[in-house]
């Protein structure tokens, strides 16, 4: 399939263009030839080595679920965790040819919709957007946007680190090690599936159902579970917090009278910063954040179908990428 763009100057012949995954309508994708915004002096074009699946945002865009959203809309191009190298690099981008460099999204394709933009074999971005990032880090560096994520939930206002995080996908997983990279005590993880028991690094993962524990004075959500601020209040000490940290499709709620006597607070964390980046990103290139073990599953773009159904289909899936190496 292809979707061509139109120019000012009407010469389709001067686009430069890639191969991206599309979302057509929900449930529906594609891998199709899109035409790219052609690159101005501050922009880079930048050839896609590998792109992460979030089993959080575009799970709610693959399902038509996602709430009203800014730029939301079908045909679109998903993702949002993007690595890959400069090819070419405007006179006032800042960048060099050669850079590898983590992207979040472009929004370079004509007709089609960025939400985020990042599935794609090629974009064009401003060299701004183009962060450089360790080669070493190599196909890890796709979770930096997740790491940021947490970190933001943990980190730009600490009175303490979280005590309790529940759900121990890539998200709460990232969170404990994070906790415990930045001098916190080893926090408990509630899971309920045991596939995703496993994995713990430096801290301990429980069922809720076997923890008796009622004197968290921090918690923090990842599951995206609605229905969740009941069960955690519950377990929450006077004066304790919870910080929801997922994504909700549904409308939050919960009764008034056990949060009236612990006084509780509840912050919602947004999206991460760069400032967020930037630290995740000294952390995990120092090797004090490890981000090993949670990129389980790997499949070319030609299986991209395939691949976003397992991403969010099988619960052994943490991390499912695209390697779009021989694309480029």
């Amino acid at each position: 399939m292809r979707h061509r763009a139109a120019s000012a100057s009407g010469d389709q012949e001067s686009f430069i263009n890639t191969t991206a995954v599309v979302f057509e309508q929900p449930g529906q994708l594609s891998l199709a030839t899109l035409d790219l915004t052609p690159p101005g002096e501050e922009d880079v074009v930048v050839d896609i080595l590998w792109s992460g699946i979030s089993t959080g945002t575009e799970r709610l865009l693959w399902t038509g679920r996602m709430p009203s959203f800014p730029g939301m809309g079908y045909p679109l191009v998903p993702g949002y965790e993007s690595v890959g190298r400069v090819s070419e690099a405007g006179v006032r981008s800042g960048s060099t040819v050669g850079d590898t460099v983590f992207v979040a999204g472009a929004k370079c394709f004509g007709p089609v919709r960025g939400l985020f933009g990042g599935a794609a074999a090629r974009l064009v971005v401003p060299g701004s957007r183009a962060v450089p990032v360790a080669e070493h880090l190599g196909e890890h560096a796709v979770l930096l946007a997740l790491a940021a994520t947490a970190y933001h939930a943990i980190c730009p206002t600490v009175i303490e680190h979280p005590d309790l995080i529940v759900g121990h996908g890539v998200l709460g997983r990232l969170l404990a090690r994070l906790v415990v990279a930045t001098g916190g005590a080893a926090p408990t993880v509630w899971e309920t599936n045991a596939q995703r028991a496993s994995g713990a690094e430096g801290y301990s993962v429980l069922d809720p159902a076997v923890d008796t524990r009622r004197d968290y004075r921090r918690i923090c959500d990842v599951s995206g579970d609605s229905a969740i601020l009941d069960s955690v209040i519950a377990r929450m000490a006077p004066g304790g917090e919870v910080v929801l940290a997922g994504f909700y499709s549904d409308p939050l709620s919960f009764a008034f009278s056990p949060a009236f006597m612990r006084e509780a607070r509840i912050r919602v964390a947004a999206q991460w910063v760069e400032s967020d980046l930037k630290a995740v990103q000294s952390l995990a290139e120092s090797g004090r954040l490890s981000l090993d073990g949670l990129i389980t599953h790997r499949a070319e773009p030609a299986d991209a179908d395939a691949a976003y159904r397992t991403a969010f289909g099988d619960s052994a899936c943490l991390k499912m990428i695209l390697d779009w190496r021989a694309n480029t």
